[in-house]
């Protein structure tokens, strides 16, 4: 398509002459005849709209006045994806005995709140901080030797 069309080119040269310049004698060519925008969804469009968008219209469930999400923000991570929080080479150090020492994986510092007890824990003692603790997952640290701290 050429990107501006010289008149010539241009569809209306065509229609010169042809009375209602192909837009038909019995409709005719109104500005806006079914309204503009997204007028008439729950009256004249009722079909369109229920259709093609349900539930578009209406309220559904309970207000909740000045609503903080930040509130409620607790990422949480599993126990089997708790060793891949740590470096490379914290992981080969601890997990291969070369230290007698445990390792502390912060959580929080890497963006989770809550550690909860899914997968399995290597037999390595570890101290984990973060700000919650499932019980199971609690239960699985303590098996493993190592302990959960609690940071605010």
């Amino acid at each position: 398509m050429v990107k501006n069309a010289q008149n010539k080119l241009k569809k209306t040269r065509k229609l010169r002459g042809h009375v209602s310049h192909g837009h038909g004698r019995v409709g005719k060519h109104r500005k806006h005849p079914s309204g503009r925008g997204n007028a008439g969804g729950a009256h004249h469009h009722r079909i369109n709209w229920d259709k093609y968008h349900p539930g578009y219209f209406g309220k559904v469930g309970m207000r909740y006045y000045h609503l903080n999400r930040n509130k409620y923000f607790c990422p949480s991570v599993n126990l089997d994806k708790l060793w891949s929080i740590v470096s490379q080479d914290t992981r080969d150090k601890y997990l291969l005995k070369t230290s007698d020492k445990a390792p502390v994986i912060d959580c929080v510092k890497a963006g989770y709140f809550k550690v909860l007890g899914k997968g399995f824990l290597p037999k390595t003692p570890v101290i984990v901080k973060a700000k919650f603790f499932s019980k199971v997952a609690e239960k699985k640290i303590r098996k493993a030797g190592g302990a959960c701290v609690l940071t605010a």
